[in-house]
């Protein structure tokens, strides 16, 4: 169970880390390199822009609740792998 769970935090970490480089701040970033314009004119700038922010708050949300339930299973002494026994 815990190794389902440390499997899941680690594809969120990567999938947030991936948003967050496609965010557009407001000096100019890394949302060009990887397609951002062809993202901004199938959606619309705003839209875009939005959506990608949604995205890292429903990702850290996620990330957050994991490692809660994470920590918890693993206080419990659920945890099955090298260290539980």
């Amino acid at each position: 169970m815990v190794n389902l769970l440390t499997l899941l935090i680690a594809v969120n970490c990567v999938l947030l880390t991936f948003v967050i480089l496609i965010q557009n701040p407001k000096g100019g970033g890394v949302d060009s390199t990887f397609g951002g314009q062809g993202a901004n004119q199938m959606f619309g700038a705003a839209r875009s822009t939005d959506f990608i922010e949604k995205i890292t708050w429903v990702l850290a949300i996620v990330l957050f609740i994991l490692c809660i339930i994470t920590a918890i299973i693993v206080n419990m002494g659920g945890g099955s792998g090298l260290l539980s026994e």
